[in-house]
């Protein structure tokens, strides 16, 4: 039987919902927010555990056939008021429907080919955009360090275009010590600094790599820095400062993908 339809913002639920907008929330709860059709659709696509799906009626109408699957998969659902859904969304103009979720904790893939660790990436939009390009260039798995945007931040998610849920993504405890593990089993690390002699594509890059990034306007600490074993430049036109860390990683994974043959994965 469905329970009554949720109208105030003072339910419990949806106070709940509303505090894992926040990252310290998410952590202590050990949950996340997955908002919007195209999300939900991915983690039922990848049977992700689902705790409480909200929706609008509105929505289950239109959605019957994912409503079916929602249904089977979590463990809770609840109809809620258009209000309702909008003040427990993080975006502007929700589309209907939002979940809660355990975090996950994966361990780092077994073998490594292909693959980029960030340290210190501040914008969330840039970290879920480079898990979709790492997923779509067939990364094995992706390292991201403590101090940067929050791994399971709603941004994240969405940038991620879904991939989230596909690609492997190690929050390690200390990204140095992640990368001397990699180091050790003849992974080199490849970093980018605009004072390298070495364009990217110069690299033999069939050989199992993961690449290095840093942080949006800083770049990479002197620490990790001094972990890569190459470290390359993406050559840029005279007068242009630097790219976007997202749209770099796209190209250095493209170039590895391109060396390795099309079909590389």
């Amino acid at each position: 039987m469905q329970s009554a339809l949720i109208t105030s913002l003072q339910n419990p639920l949806v106070k709940q919902i509303r505090k894992l907008h926040r990252t310290k929330d998410r952590h202590r709860q050990g949950l996340f927010l997955l908002e919007g059709t195209h999300l939900l659709q991915e983690a039922c696509a990848v049977s992700y555990p689902l705790q409480t799906v909200c929706c609008t009626p509105v929505w289950q109408a239109r959605h019957a056939n994912l409503w079916l699957q929602i249904e089977q998969r979590a463990s809770a659902y609840r109809l809620v008021s258009a209000e309702v859904l909008a003040a427990m969304s993080t975006t502007v103009n929700p589309d209907g429907v939002i979940a809660i979720a355990p975090r996950r904790q994966l361990p780092p893939p077994e073998t490594v080919s292909l693959g980029v660790a960030l340290e210190q990436l501040q914008d969330p939009g840039n970290v879920g955009t480079i898990i979709r390009a790492a997923a779509a260039a067939g990364a094995d798995g992706l390292w991201l360090s403590q101090d940067s945007a929050d791994a399971d931040h709603p941004k994240t998610l969405r940038a991620s275009a879904g991939q989230w849920f596909r690609l492997p993504l190690i929050v390690p405890e200390a990204l140095p010590e992640a990368l001397q593990q990699l180091r050790q089993q003849s992974i080199q690390i490849v970093a980018t600094t605009p004072v390298a002699a070495l364009d990217y594509w110069a690299l033999d890059l069939r050989l199992p790599t993961v690449f290095l990034l840093g942080n949006e306007g800083a770049g990479l600490s002197a620490e990790l820095m001094a972990l890569a074993t190459h470290q390359v430049k993406i050559p840029l036109a005279a007068g242009v400062e630097s790219l976007n860390v997202a749209i770099a990683a796209a190209l250095l994974l493209y170039e590895a993908r391109r060396q390795r043959g099309s079909t590389a994965h």
